[in-house]
């Protein structure tokens, strides 16, 4: 079973991820893999050396095309799941961003980038997205 927790702050090394919840014209921005048919939040994997505020900034071009956009933290969460990492807990960040302005063409392993008004039915991670959502809610980034 898929566990997700949520923390203020945690050493900063621990960090391995940024996920961004991104809203454009107040709708939520997914991304689609162009090798899926599921839809999942904007983020991914912190390089080597990077502060994890530039792997959200990274991570967010990269899969969206956004130019221009403010970024905030929300907190830090973690996902453990007996399928990833062993089993063992791993932490990343949780960001909030407002996106005013897209590339017109992606450029990354990203097949096509929807705004939409909710979560959508078919998720990549279906344990972790929704719960991911919630808090941001509940913290009343969203």
């Amino acid at each position: 079973m898929t566990e997700v927790k949520f923390y203020e702050q945690i050493d900063d090394e621990q960090l391995k991820f940024a996920v961004i919840l991104a809203k454009s014209r107040n709708q939520y921005i997914f991304c689609r893999h162009r090798d899926r048919d599921t839809w999942e939040i904007p983020g991914g994997h912190r390089e080597a050396g990077e502060a994890i505020v530039d792997t959200a900034r990274r991570e967010l071009y990269e899969e969206t095309g956004a130019l221009e956009f403010d970024l905030k933290p929300i907190c830090v969460y973690s996902v453990t799941a007996p399928d990833q990492f062993d089993g063992r807990e791993t932490f990343g960040m949780l960001f909030f961003a407002d996106i005013r302005r897209f590339e017109p063409e992606l450029h990354s392993e990203i097949g096509e980038i929807r705004a939409m008004d909710d979560l959508p039915e078919r998720l990549t991670y279906p344990a972790i997205q929704p719960a991911l959502m919630r808090e941001a809610r509940r913290r009343g980034y969203l």
